[in-house]
C-alpha cells in the first residue's frame, strides 16, 4: 500500500486554511484560553529545529484545550524589527525590508507545512507601523511619567518638574535608583 503523505498533508493544509479551522471566534459562549509562543526572528533563510521544538508543545496544549471546549486564541507572529533582521540584511547585502518579507514568507510556509494550529487572522509583525506605533506610544507614555509613591501611580513628568522648581526634593516620595536631595534653589540655578 502506497501512502502519499505529501499529497495528503497538502489536502489537509488546504482544508484548514480554506475553512479557517483554527480561527478564534470574537464572540463565543465558550470559556476563553490564550496560548502565545515566542515570535521567531525572521533573520535567517528558514526555520531551524529549535523553532518547532517549542511550538509543538504549545500546539498540543492548544488543541487539548479546544478539545475540552475552550475558545482558544493561538496567534503567531514575527519579531521582525531590530538587530537580527538588520544583521541578516547586512550579511545578504539587501535592504532589511526585502529580506524580512522574504524570510517571513518562508517561515510561514514552513510553519504551515508542519501543521500548527495558529490563528493566522491574528498574525503579528513587529515591523508593521500598525504594531510599532503602539510600542512607541507606550514608550513615550513611560518617558513622560514618573512614579509617585504617595499616590501609588504614574503621574505626568511636568508635575515632577513643577515640584522640583517649587520645593526641590523636599516632601517628595518618588521611586528612584538612589537618594538624591536638592532644593528648589539648586534646581533653578
Amino acid at each position: 500500500m502506497d501512502y502519499n503523505f505529501s499529497e495528503i498533508e497538502k489536502n489537509w493544509q488546504k482544508y484548514w486554511a480554506d475553512n479557517k479551522t483554527f480561527a478564534t471566534a470574537d464572540q463565543s459562549e465558550k470559556p476563553k484560553f490564550y496560548v502565545l509562543d515566542m515570535f521567531p526572528y525572521p533573520s535567517g533563510a528558514g526555520l531551524h529545529v529549535g523553532h518547532p521544538l517549542g511550538y509543538i508543545a504549545s500546539d498540543i496544549y492548544s488543541r487539548y484545550k479546544r478539545h475540552l471546549g475552550f475558545n482558544v486564541l493561538h496567534p503567531m507572529g514575527y519579531d521582525s524589527f531590530g538587530l537580527p533582521a538588520e544583521q541578516y540584511a547586512i550579511q545578504t547585502g539587501q535592504h532589511p525590508k526585502i529580506t524580512t518579507e522574504e524570510n517571513i514568507a518562508t517561515y510561514r510556509r514552513q510553519l504551515d507545512q508542519i501543521g500548527f494550529s495558529f490563528d493566522w487572522d491574528r498574525e503579528v509583525r513587529t515591523s508593521k507601523p500598525e504594531y510599532y506605533k503602539w510600542t512607541q506610544w507606550i514608550f513615550i507614555q513611560i518617558f513622560n511619567s514618573w512614579y509617585n509613591k504617595k499616590t501609588d501611580k504614574a503621574e505626568d513628568i511636568a508635575d515632577l518638574v513643577a515640584h522640583f522648581e517649587n520645593k526641590g526634593t523636599n516632601d517628595l516620595n518618588a521611586h528612584s535608583d538612589s537618594e538624591i536631595q536638592f532644593t528648589a534653589t539648586d534646581w533653578n540655578a
